[in-house]
């Protein structure tokens, strides 16, 4: 996959590529990820990139002549193109699969007060991070660049990420490591009497009864297999509302 990042402050991010997971996919040839500068396709000599707002208002808003030479060079027929903004669609876990399937990524941020209106319309999507906002979409693009990743294939084991949270819909269960007890609090018995039935179903369990308490919303349009409403059901039980 070829990641292709517009931004007006690369070194804001570029460290971000050469550590960790990233560094390795990048090295190893799973991906590239390549840095550029909207300001090297400004025509003013001073490179200004932006301009105040028609009809008045704070800040400098992006320019679109700018923004659109620069897609326009960056981009090539296999090219995806996201707009980074708070206005786009929410990102979830089931989107960085779908974007993991791409040839070809062009992440644009913006920056300033906003961007020019008509940039929208040089892109084939727009995604949001969060209801929040940022400085600019950089960021944000980091996010997403971590997030689809580490799904390509040779980037990690995929039983590594299988079991995340929101990769099945649920939140991920509760996971212990060394030592057994630790200030009173001891690991559960299950996780260390080597039954992987006992384990797999309490892991289960466990991600159901997290996810039940912490993000209702995932359960409402998930169809229940027999086991989880089996096991939904106990939850509901041992926290008195059945």
């Amino acid at each position: 996959m070829k990641i292709k990042i517009l931004t007006l402050f690369p070194q804001m991010i570029e460290g971000i590529f050469k550590e960790s997971i990233l560094k390795r996919a990048i090295d190893k040839g799973v991906c590239s990820v390549e840095l550029i500068d909207i300001r090297n396709f400004s025509l003013d000599k001073h490179h200004h990139v932006d301009d105040t707002p028609y009809g008045g208002g704070a800040g400098m808003i992006l320019a679109c002549d700018v923004v659109d030479r620069a897609i326009t060079a960056s981009a090539t027929e296999d090219s995806y193109k996201i707009l980074m903004t708070p206005q786009g669609r929410p990102y979830s876990q089931q989107i960085a699969r779908e974007l993991a399937l791409k040839k070809e990524l062009v992440l644009v941020c913006g920056h300033y007060e906003g961007f020019d209106e008509r940039i929208r319309s040089y892109v084939d999507d727009e995604i949001s991070i969060g209801d929040f906002i940022l400085t600019g979409g950089e960021l944000a693009a980091t996010v997403l660049c971590d997030s689809i990743i580490r799904l390509l294939e040779h980037t990690i084991r995929k039983e590594s990420y299988e079991d995340d949270s929101f990769s099945n819909g649920l939140l991920e269960y509760p996971q212990y490591t060394r030592p057994v007890e630790y200030k009173g609090s001891k690991v559960p018995e299950v996780l260390v009497n080597g039954n992987h039935k006992l384990i797999r179903e309490f892991r289960l369990k466990e991600s159901l009864r997290r996810t039940y308490l912490r993000r209702f919303d995932l359960l409402k349009d998930r169809s229940l297999t027999k086991e989880e409403e089996k096991l939904l059901k106990e939850i509901q039980a041992e926290l008195g509302e059945d």
